[in-house]
């Protein structure tokens, strides 16, 4: 297989990036670098550096001639959304429809996305299934949300194939505090220097957290299965932001320090994501537990200098 991954050069796209290679593809990227980090890439992947947005990009594919892309480039900060819309729209819809023209000018046979749980909002029901109503509140999820509509439409006029992976939290070694960072990256970069951790809210808010090399496994079991589906990757199980820091004290071996704060606006109360569809059409289940999770990024974090 020939493969293009956007955003690749980031904390999920880099994972992707070595589980395609360590599946025998080859593997091109396309990345801007504005948050991702050359660093970070397998010595094997070709990269094209170039926004998703530019005539650029297309051309770079139409020379590639790739059999799946792989769309994980986007702007992904909520907060930033709020702030500036226009920039969201710019990346997140503008980019996936330059990428969507470039696929069908080049011949791409799958395309698959990485969508977002911030589709469904405020939703009360747990856990979501994909058949939920979608009422994004943030301009970050309409985004996605938006895009996601692009994408069954190409399929539509012009026949292209997809595959739309709605993601849980994603966390995992690699992952910086800032630009791409859940929470977790940040509670891991300030227990690394010993400073209080923050959090929006009570903390007894919800998420599904999923570690990294899962949602790279269920990217690669989307080029076979699930064609013209909707998954979700997920664990299928709420944690609380406060049963984190629990866990991050038991790995510590000592008592951590919290601050609570005024919740932010456009953030989600409570997120669970239904994945049995995704395991019975992709074949595909999560592997790593979150107290294996937890354990494997601390290590990776302390080990940093």
């Amino acid at each position: 297989m020939k493969a293009v991954v956007t955003g690749g050069a980031g904390f999920i796209g880099s994972r992707l990036v070595d589980a395609l290679i360590g599946h025998g593809a080859e593997v091109h990227v396309l990345d801007n670098l504005s948050t991702g980090n050359r660093g970070r890439l397998h010595a094997q992947a070709v990269l094209h550096q170039a926004d998703i947005r530019d005539p650029e990009a297309k051309a770079i594919l139409a020379g590639i001639q790739p059999d799946t892309l792989f769309h994980l480039a986007a702007q992904a900060d909520v907060q930033r959304s709020i702030q500036e819309p226009g920039c969201d729209a710019g990346i997140n819809i503008a980019g996936t429809v330059n990428m969507l023209d470039a696929c069908r000018e080049s011949g791409v046979r799958k395309f698959i996305f990485a969508s977002t749980s911030a589709v469904y909002g405020k939703l009360e029901r747990m856990p979501l299934a994909v058949t939920d109503p979608v009422q994004p509140i943030s301009y970050y999820g309409l985004s996605k949300l938006t895009a996601e509509h692009y994408i069954r439409l190409y399929h539509a006029f012009y026949g292209l194939n997809y595959t739309i992976l709605r993601y849980g939290n994603v966390y995992g070694p690699g992952q910086t505090a800032k630009g791409e960072g859940g929470v977790i990256a940040i509670f891991m970069e300030r227990l690394k220097n010993n400073l209080t951790l923050p959090i929006n809210g009570d903390g007894e808010q919800t998420r599904d957290f999923v570690y990294v090399d899962d949602v790279a496994a269920a990217n690669i079991a989307a080029v076979k299965l699930g064609d013209r589906g909707t998954y979700h990757v997920s664990t299928g199980s709420r944690t609380s932001i406060n049963h984190v820091v629990r866990e991050l004290q038991r790995i510590r071996g000592e008592a951590v320090t919290v601050q609570y704060r005024d919740a932010k606006e456009g953030d989600i109360r409570d997120s669970c994501l239904d994945n049995r569809l995704t395991t019975a059409e992709l074949a595909w289940q999560p592997a790593v537990p979150l107290e294996e999770g937890l354990l494997l990024t601390y290590k990776s974090w302390q080990q940093q200098t």
